[in-house]
C-alpha cells in the first residue's frame, strides 16, 4: 500500500519543503496547494527548492481564507491530483504546511496496512454534538453565508439576523446528513475518488459552497454516504483553546508530543528548530511506539485551558487581572487574623508563633505601620512596610503577602484602629480563619493614662467599629472560617479555644496545650466598664463582668488539667 501526501501551506513555506522533502525521500507522493494569497516569489521559491524530486507536484492555487469554500477547493484540487497522477497512491493524507512528521513514514504505513478499508475522518452527527466553540453549530447548514466572517463581520452578521427573522431554511441535499470534524484526514483511494468523482458532486459543491466553515463539513458528511468502514478520529494531533483556536506547539513540547505517540501533529511553531530536527531526523525511527493515543496528554491541556481561563487562586498579574468577584480565589493559602488577643494576652505573637510553628505577625494593617514579623521593613515579594503603599490597593497587598509566602502559614493582629477597608475581603474569602475577642479593645484604653472623657469617646468609637466589622463577619456573603468569643466568656476557660485555635493552624502537632500565654492583670476592669456606663457611653461587647467581685484573671498563668 502506497500512502501520498495533500499539503495545504500558505506561510512558513521553507519548513513546509522541509517537512514535504521528508516525506518524498521517504517514498511519498506529496501535492502541495499554496494559496493564491502567498506572494509569486515566494511560491515560485518552494517550487524550485523541490524540483529535484520527481514525486512531488504543484496543485493550481484557489484563494483560501479562513470560513470559506476556498478551503475545500484547494483540498479537491490537489486531492484530484494526487489521483490522477500517482495512480499506485491507496491513501491520501491530508496535512497543512504547518504539520510535522512525529514518527516514521513506515509506520505510519505499517500501521495503515493493518487497517486496510479504514477511513481516519473525525466526522460527528451536527444534530447530537455540539463542534463549534462560540458560533454556529447547526444552523451553518440552514442559513446562507456568502460573506466572509473576518472581512465582512457586520455584513455577516446582519445577514444572519435577517435569514433568522425572515424564517429562511436551505434544503438539504438528498440523502445527505450534516456532520463536522478535523479538516485534517486519511482516506482511502475508493472513498476518496468515490466523493470527488461521484455523480452527486455538483449537488453537493452548491450546497456547501454557502455553509459557513466548510471545510469542517464537506468531507466529514459525503464520506458518510460513500465508506464502508469509518473511524472517526484524527491520526493528526490537533488541539484548540477555548476559543476554538488552535494550539501552538514550541521546542520545550518535545516530551509531550512524543508521549502522544501520533504520527502528525499540527500546528508546529515555524521556528521550533528542536521539534524539527529531532522528528525529521533518522535516529526518530528508533523510539518505541505504542497505539496513537491523543488521550494521554488531554489532561495536561484540559489544565492548560483551565488555567487559561481562571488563573492560579490568588495570583493576580497585570496580563489577566480579574474582574472583581469573579477571581479564582481570593488569597493562595490559608491565614488566620487576630483581633483582641494582643490586647488579652502578654508577647501573644511570640507565644503563638512558637505553639503553633507558624509565622506571626503585629498589625499588619496598622495605621502608622505595616507590622512585618521581626519587625522589618521589606518583607517577601519586596512588600514595603508603608501605609500608602498599602492602603493604595489592601486587597492587592494582603493577596501578595499570601501568594509570596505560599508554603508557611501567615498570622496577624487586626483592631478597630485599623484599616477597616480590607475587611469585606477577609470576610468572603474562604481561606481566612477569623478569631476574635469582642471588647478587648476596651484593655489598653483601661491601663493607659488618659483622661477618662477622651477614653469614653475612645471607646466609643473602637466599638462602633468593631460592632461593623462583626456585622460583615455574620453577613451570609461571609465565607471565612470565623469564630467570636465576647471578653467575659473567653476568660471562663481560655485554653479551650486557643487549642482549638493551634490544631486548626497545625492540625499535625499531636500536643496539647499544657498552659496559655500570660494574660494581662484586669483587676479593677469591671469597675473600669461601669465608669463608661456612668458617663453615658454603654459598652455592649465585653460580656458580663462584675463590677466588685474577683477578677477573672490575676496575672498568673491558667494551665490545663494534666
Amino acid at each position: 500500500m502506497r500512502l501520498g501526501f495533500v499539503m495545504l501551506t500558505h506561510t512558513a513555506l521553507d519548513r513546509a519543503a522541509q517537512v514535504a522533502r521528508y516525506w518524498a525521500s521517504n517514498g511519498c507522493p506529496v501535492v502541495i496547494h499554496v494559496d493564491r494569497r502567498t506572494p509569486a516569489a515566494e511560491h515560485d521559491a518552494l517550487r524550485a527548492g523541490l524540483a529535484d524530486l520527481a514525486n512531488v507536484r504543484f496543485s493550481p492555487r484557489h484563494v483560501c481564507e479562513w470560513g470559506t469554500w476556498g478551503l475545500v477547493a484547494a483540498t479537491q484540487a490537489a486531492s484530484s491530483m494526487m489521483l490522477a497522477e500517482f495512480p499506485e497512491v491507496q491513501r491520501v493524507y491530508l496535512a497543512s504546511g504547518s504539520c510535522l512528521p512525529l514518527r516514521p513514514v513506515g509506520e505510519l504505513q505499517s500501521y495503515l496496512d493493518q487497517h486496510p478499508r479504514t477511513d481516519f475522518i473525525e466526522s460527528v452527527t451536527a444534530a447530537d454534538v455540539d463542534w463549534t466553540i462560540g458560533g454556529l453549530n447547526s444552523e451553518r447548514f440552514t442559513l446562507r453565508f456568502p460573506f466572509s466572517w473576518r472581512k465582512h463581520r457586520v455584513l455577516f452578521d446582519g445577514y444572519v439576523r435577517l435569514q433568522r427573522r425572515l424564517g429562511i431554511r436551505r434544503r438539504l441535499p438528498e440523502g445527505l446528513v450534516p456532520h463536522l470534524g478535523s479538516q485534517w484526514w486519511c482516506l482511502t483511494r475508493q472513498t476518496l475518488s468515490a466523493i470527488l468523482d461521484g455523480p452527486g458532486r455538483a449537488a453537493y459543491d452548491r450546497f456547501f459552497r454557502k455553509v459557513w466553515i466548510p471545510d469542517e463539513s464537506y468531507f466529514q458528511s459525503l464520506v458518510r454516504i460513500h465508506s464502508t468502514n469509518i473511524e472517526s478520529r484524527s491520526l493528526t494531533l490537533s488541539k484548540f483553546d477555548f476559543q476554538g483556536k488552535p494550539h501552538i506547539f514550541y521546542d520545550d513540547h518535545l516530551q509531550l508530543l512524543r508521549r502522544s505517540d501520533c504520527f502528525v501533529a499540527r500546528k508546529i511553531w515555524p521556528q521550533a528548530d528542536k521539534l524539527y530536527e529531532t522528528f525529521l531526523s533518522p535516529e526518530a525511527a528508533s523510539q518505541p511506539r505504542a497505539e496513537p493515543n491523543p488521550g494521554r496528554i488531554d489532561r495536561l491541556f484540559s489544565k492548560a485551558v483551565e488555567r487559561r481561563l481562571t488563573g492560579r487562586a490568588g495570583l493576580y498579574m497585570q496580563s489577566r487581572f480579574p474582574t472583581r468577584e469573579r477571581e479564582n480565589g481570593r488569597t493562595a493559602a490559608p491565614y488566620s487574623l487576630f483581633q483582641g488577643f494582643a490586647e488579652l494576652f502578654e508577647d501573644f505573637e511570640t507565644w503563638l508563633s512558637k505553639s503553633a510553628g507558624t509565622r506571626v505577625h503585629g498589625n499588619l494593617f496598622a495605621p502608622d505601620r505595616v507590622q512585618f514579623a521581626g519587625g522589618v521593613g521589606i518583607y517577601n515579594g519586596c512588600l514595603s512596610d508603608s501605609t500608602a503603599l498599602r492602603d493604595y490597593n489592601p486587597r492587592a497587598f494582603l493577596a501578595s503577602l499570601i501568594w509570596n509566602t505560599r508554603g508557611e502559614r501567615q498570622c496577624f493582629q487586626f483592631g478597630p484602629d485599623d484599616a477597616q477597608k480590607i475587611t469585606e475581603f477577609i470576610a468572603g474569602d474562604p481561606n481566612a480563619q477569623v478569631s476574635v475577642i469582642t471588647g478587648a479593645f476596651a484593655i489598653p484604653l483601661f491601663r493607659s493614662n488618659l483622661n477618662f472623657g477622651i477614653i469614653r469617646t475612645e471607646a466609643a468609637r473602637l466599638q462602633r467599629i468593631e460592632s461593623e466589622f462583626l456585622s460583615v463577619l455574620r453577613a451570609p456573603t461571609s465565607k471565612a472560617r470565623v469564630r467570636i468569643w465576647n471578653l467575659a466568656e473567653f476568660l471562663e476557660n481560655p485554653i479551650e479555644p486557643l487549642q482549638t485555635i493551634v490544631d486548626e493552624i497545625n492540625p499535625r502537632s499531636p500536643h496539647r496545650l499544657s498552659e496559655v500565654p500570660r494574660l494581662v492583670d484586669l483587676t479593677g476592669f469591671g469597675q473600669f466598664l461601669q465608669n463608661l456606663r456612668n458617663q453615658g457611653m454603654k459598652p455592649v461587647l465585653m460580656g458580663d463582668f462584675p463590677v466588685n467581685g474577683p477578677s477573672p484573671t490575676s496575672g498568673r498563668r491558667a494551665r490545663s488539667k494534666q
